[in-house]
Order: structure tokens, then C-alpha cells, then sequence
């Protein structure tokens, strides 16, 4: 099994040494195949992206959106000269961690779980990776999870800190600092590797790109406002609030102007077989737009040789920022604050916080199999409950419903 060009026997090693197997896959190939065949891939099938689950058979649920985000990376990385199964590995991994319900479950989970340090997607996939998926376990019998390869680990992990009071976004709990401080070693504080700022700035791109997509044919958004200037303006507004603050509003007003403005924009959409090509060509024209650009930019500014690891950072131009910014704000202003949203979320919040007061109030007697052991070798108060968290948070929109009707009266 080779050791792939740019990496170091350091990037491949793993928290349990396991036998080479007589394979002609690398470290990272494995890696893949072992996401790909987890069961937490499976389970964001029916998780919410934006658009909720199983509501429409068009828009993306949780599981396209990765795989969508794991293509997008593979090709911008490999372009880049990183290993693509691992820019794979970091897009597949990347919404693991996410709970039922999206980000508006994610915010509930972490208010229920202030107490013993908040809940958070991506700290979430770090768990999922290296504790919470069966495959391997350590000479003491514990789980390491899918025990990936610490270049793995790296590459899917978009914060590398704890919880600060300055962001609300971490990558790690404080009990699963000994895992943090292994995949982390060698490498610069607070800084992400290029394979996870590939994954990263594929996710932007394929966020801002398919939301809207998905919006335009669920007839959310109708493609003739984009030259209303009171539009103009709310999308202006939501980008620099949201996404780009220290950006000036002409400059954000500018670049969605130069996207109305692009000869594959659509012009209008009905549903037919014509429209939705145009709307194909015209996400697939901006996908390639975002990334090449970020390409160029990384090549002018480090040369075209491969380029690994911490040898470079992807270099996104402004203007294209404040593209995919200005695209992202279309699924805010149509999707997420459309009319009823509101009282929706706090439905989803509601069902959320009932499932994990009644798990606490059964101590844990209606938890899975697979977590049962883990709460009952609990020491304190706080394991348990991060416990339960763990079980809510791996549900899916669907099952987390049953559980609601079930534990709930």
C-alpha cells in the first residue's frame, strides 16, 4: 500500500494501528469506503438541508447535499494537487455531526446542552467519527469510531478550537480533547489544512448554488424579481449581515448584478423539460465559475506544483465571495424566513426539547442499544445528559418523530 505523493507516514497513521492489509488502496481510499458505508452517511437521508425532508422528492436532503459537497471538493483538490479520496473523505464528513431538523435543531441542542458545553455540528462529526460509528475499538474495549487516518480526521475538521465565547462555531467538547490533540499534532494553531478548505469552500458553493435551485423549483422563488431593486436591496442586506459584514452593500450589490447580469442566467422557470435544462446549465456553469476561480487564484498566488497539507491556503477572490454570498442570502430571504417558517421552527425546537427532557426524566432506559452501555458507565450527571444529546442528535427528522409520539404523551 503506497504512501500517497505529498503525504507523511504521520498524515497516515491512525489512533489504533491495524494490520496493512494486501490491498492497492492508500490510506485515504479506505477512509472513503469506510464513510461511505457508515451509518451515519445513510442516516442523513432523511435530515433536513433547508428545504425539510421527504416534504418534495426534488429538493436535497442531507445525504445529496454531501455528496454533491464530497464531488465538488474531490475535483477542486485534485486540481489543486491533494490526494481526492481525502478531500473526498472531508466532504462526505462534513454534516455528520448535523441533528434532526438542520440548523435550527443544531440551535436547540445547543441551548438544552449549555450546561455541559453546548452542542455543535461539527464537534459532533469529530464524535461521530471517532467514537460513536462501530468499527474499531482500542485494546481497552472502547470505540474509536471508524478510526480514519489523522489526515482524515484534519481534513473534516472546520474549527479546529473549543468552545469560545467569541464564536459560536468549535470542532471538539472538552471530553474528546485527547482525540483533538492527536489528529492536531504538527499542525499550526487555529489553522485548517487546504484539503478541508477545499471541502469548505465546496460546501459554500454547493449551499449557495443548489438552495436556490431548489427554492426556484419549488416555486419559492420566482426568477423575475431578481431585477426588482427592493430584492436587490433585502439580498444585500441578508448577505452582509449574515455572511460578509466588513463588506461595503455596493460592493455585494455589484456582484449580484454580475450574476442577473451572466448570459446563462435563468429568466424565468414553469416546470417544463426546457426550464429545467436551463436551470441545470445555469447551476452547473456557476459551480464551475466558483471553484475555477478560486483555483487560478490559489495557483497564481503559490505556482501549479501539487499542493498538500499546510503547504498553502485556498485563495477565494472577493468578488467571488461576495457572489456565493449574495446566492446564499436568495435561500435565507425565500426559504428560511418565508411566510409560517417561524411557526415551524419552534414546532421542530418543541419536539426537539421534548424528546430530551423525557430520555432524561427515563434516565436513559429508553436509549438505543448502542449507547445503553455508554450512559450506564456514566460518572457524572453531565456524561449522562451528553449521552442523550448523542441520541437525539443521531436521529433522523423522521424517526425523531416517532420518538416524540412514543416518549411523549
Amino acid at each position: 500500500m503506497g504512501r500517497p505523493h505529498g503525504y507523511s507516514d504521520a498524515d497516515l497513521a491512525r489512533i489504533v494501528e491495524e494490520p496493512v492489509k494486501e490491498t492497492v488502496r492508500t490510506g485515504f481510499a479506505r477512509d472513503r469506503a469506510r464513510v461511505l458505508h457508515s451509518v451515519g452517511l445513510r442516516r442523513l437521508a432523511a435530515k433536513t438541508q433547508v428545504m425539510v425532508s421527504g416534504v418534495s422528492d426534488f429538493p436535497r436532503s442531507r445525504l445529496t447535499h454531501t455528496l454533491e459537497v464530497a464531488q465538488i471538493a474531490r475535483e477542486l483538490g485534485n486540481a489543486l494537487g491533494c490526494d481526492p479520496d481525502l478531500v473526498e473523505v472531508a466532504g462526505l464528513t462534513h454534516d455528520l455531526g448535523h441533528p434532526p431538523f438542520g440548523h435550527n435543531g443544531e440551535s436547540e441542542l445547543d441551548r438544552l446542552a449549555a450546561h455541559i458545553g453546548g452542542f455543535e455540528g461539527n464537534a459532533q462529526t469529530l464524535r461521530v467519527l471517532a467514537r460513536l460509528e462501530a468499527k474499531i475499538e482500542d485494546v481497552a474495549g472502547g470505540s474509536v469510531g471508524l478510526n480514519l487516518t489523522r489526515a482524515s480526521l484534519d481534513a473534516s475538521c472546520k474549527y479546529p478550537w473549543g468552545r469560545r465565547s467569541s464564536t459560536p462555531k468549535f470542532g471538539f467538547y472538552e471530553d474528546d480533547w485527547p482525540i483533538f490533540e492527536w489528529l492536531r499534532q504538527g499542525a499550526p494553531a487555529d489553522r485548517t489544512c487546504l484539503e478541508e478548505q477545499a471541502m469548505d469552500w465546496a460546501d459554500d458553493v454547493a449551499y449557495s448554488v443548489h438552495d436556490a435551485e431548489d427554492a426556484v423549483h419549488s416555486g419559492l422563488v420566482h426568477l423575475e424579481l431578481f431585477t426588482s431593486s427592493e430584492i436587490q436591496q433585502d439580498l444585500v442586506a441578508i448577505a452582509r449581515e449574515r455572511y460578509c459584514p466588513d463588506r461595503e452593500p455596493q460592493a455585494l450589490l455589484e456582484a449580484l448584478r454580475r450574476l442577473t447580469n451572466l448570459d446563462y442566467w435563468p429568466g424565468h422557470f414553469d416546470g417544463s423539460m426546457a426550464s429545467l435544462r436551463e436551470l441545470k446549465r445555469f447551476t452547473s456553469y456557476l459551480i464551475g465559475r466558483f471553484c475555477v476561480s478560486a483555483q487560478i487564484a490559489t495557483q497564481i498566488e503559490y505556482g501549479t506544483e501539487p499542493l498538500t497539507r499546510y503547504a498553502a491556503n485556498l485563495i477565494v477572490p472577493e468578488e467571488v465571495r461576495d457572489e456565493v454570498a449574495v446566492m446564499k442570502a436568495i435561500a435565507v430571504k425565500f426559504v428560511m424566513n418565508r411566510d409560517g417558517a417561524v411557526t415551524e421552527y419552534a414546532r421542530q425546537r418543541a419536539i426537539i426539547a421534548d424528546v430530551v427532557h423525557a430520555l432524561t426524566l427515563e434516565e436513559g432506559r429508553s436509549l438505543e442499544s448502542w449507547l445503553r452501555p455508554t450512559f450506564d458507565a456514566a460518572k457524572t450527571d453531565a456524561e449522562r445528559f451528553r449521552v442523550i444529546i448523542d441520541q437525539v442528535a443521531s436521529l433522523t427528522d423522521v424517526s425523531l418523530l416517532h420518538w416524540h409520539s412514543r416518549l411523549v404523551r
